[in-house]
């Protein structure tokens, strides 16, 4: 018995007519003998509109966990309704459906209002009723605690959610659909020569939503490979029976000939920020991320090099640059015990980066990215690497640039 997940976000069902088309690509799944569960995020713009309501009601003077529980129940009723809409539009269709919430479900989660994290299912029936041939109509994005309030996981959640219950389903796929046909060698809006990929392995497609990619959001993609889920994207805007193949994204072991790059990623949501003539001893990179760590900070690439001055060195790191203003103010107010002589952000940089389990076993291709960017007159202020993975750090106004060279020097280019 093939038991499988489908999950529809918020520009597939973003008005009515959506939904129907929705309604007939699980209709036509539902006739091929598949077991079906499907997770639905809010139409298009509803959560926006949701947050603002919230914000709007509460005030300035409400924060912190007075307001993140009812938030939470604010925000997730958009899913509720797109849920219910998508079960009548079964129902006209002569499926058997019904809604499902989080707390219905029983997915328990943990109590970090706004950005919790899925712990487990309790038994809720909902493995029976998909086995009994009904459509559960699932609303993402939430679940409850254990103290039984609303929970939500956080944007992009809904992917999350979708996998998480295939998981829990022992489904044979969970197939997202979505406004794009697959995951792309890199954004076609940049280079129109990207090519859709067949298959991309979990370690791949984590760099690459970590990395700026938007087809799957991070946690979700974890999910998937601590539960080795396999997961397809695909377009919602296929007509039912169309050929749709998608992008799976599975175990490297699936991959028989693997790329040295698959991708070429970037994100311009980047902040540089530079702390010169630090003291130069044990403890203070301790202290300094530490702090940044407690405000919430994220940090991504670090580097240090000595300074000019003895026992001093200069220290630069990145963070996105919603958060650069946090953390300047948190280092600016620690100058004197951190002990750094100045501080610089920018924010007019962005990150690029190469991905591909085949640079495991391959040499050169960081010489051949940094010479590509050369060719280019493209300096390079941060590098960072893993053992898939090169990123770097650019000016904001060559990004363009550099992901075309990239994506032609490591012939992703479509023929």
């Amino acid at each position: 018995m093939q038991r499988t997940v489908l999950k529809f976000g918020g520009t597939s069902v973003g008005d009515l007519d959506r939904i129907a088309h929705v309604a007939d690509l699980v209709s036509w799944r539902a006739s091929q003998g598949e077991k079906l569960a499907v997770i639905v995020s809010a139409m298009a713009g509803e959560t926006n509109k949701l947050v603002g309501f919230a914000r709007g009601a509460a005030g300035d003077n409400i924060s912190g966990p007075s307001f993140d529980d009812e938030y939470d129940v604010v925000v997730s009723s958009g899913e509720q309704v797109t849920s219910g809409l998508l079960a009548l539009a079964l129902r006209k269709r002569g499926l058997k459906a019904r809604s499902w919430l989080g707390w219905q479900l029983a997915m328990k989660t943990s109590s970090a209002h706004g950005k919790a994290r899925i712990m487990g299912f309790e038994n809720s029936g909902l493995l029976d009723a998909v086995d009994g041939g009904e459509i559960a109509v699932i609303a993402g994005f939430q679940g409850v605690t254990d103290e039984g309030r609303v929970s939500t996981l956080g944007r992009g959640g809904s992917d999350t959610s979708a996998v998480a219950v295939a998981a829990a389903l022992g489904a044979e796929s969970c197939d997202i659909y979505t406004d794009v046909d697959g995951v792309y060698t890199t954004d076609p809006r940049i280079v129109p020569q990207a090519r859709r990929l067949d298959k991309i392995s979990y370690e791949e497609m984590l760099e690459m939503a970590s990395l700026g990619a938007k087809v799957l959001q991070t946690r979700s993609v974890e999910l998937a490979m601590n539960h080795q889920v396999r997961v397809r994207v695909l377009s919602s805007f296929a007509q039912p029976g169309e050929d749709n193949p998608g992008t799976y994204v599975c175990s490297e072991d699936e991959i028989v000939e693997k790329q040295i790059v698959n991708g070429v990623t970037y994100s311009r949501d980047e902040a540089k920020v530079t702390l010169y003539g630090v003291e130069d001893k044990p403890g203070v990179s301790a202290r300094i991320f530490s702090m940044l760590a407690d405000a919430g900070v994220n940090v991504d690439m670090i580097v240090q090099a000595n300074a000019r001055g003895p026992e001093r060195a200069n220290m630069v790191f990145t963070c996105t640059s919603a958060d650069s203003e946090n953390a300047e103010r948190i280092l600016l107010e620690s100058k004197a015990d951190i002990g750094f002589e100045s501080l610089s952000v920018s924010r007019d940089v962005a990150k690029v980066s190469v991905i591909g389990v085949g640079m495991k076993s391959h040499t050169g291709v960081a010489g051949t990215m940094f010479d590509a960017l050369y060719r280019k007159g493209i300096n390079i202020d941060v590098i960072s690497t893993s053992e898939i993975k090169i990123s770097v750090l650019i000016q904001a106004a060559y990004t363009e640039l550099a992901v075309r060279a990239l994506h032609t020097a490591f012939g992703l280019d479509a023929t």
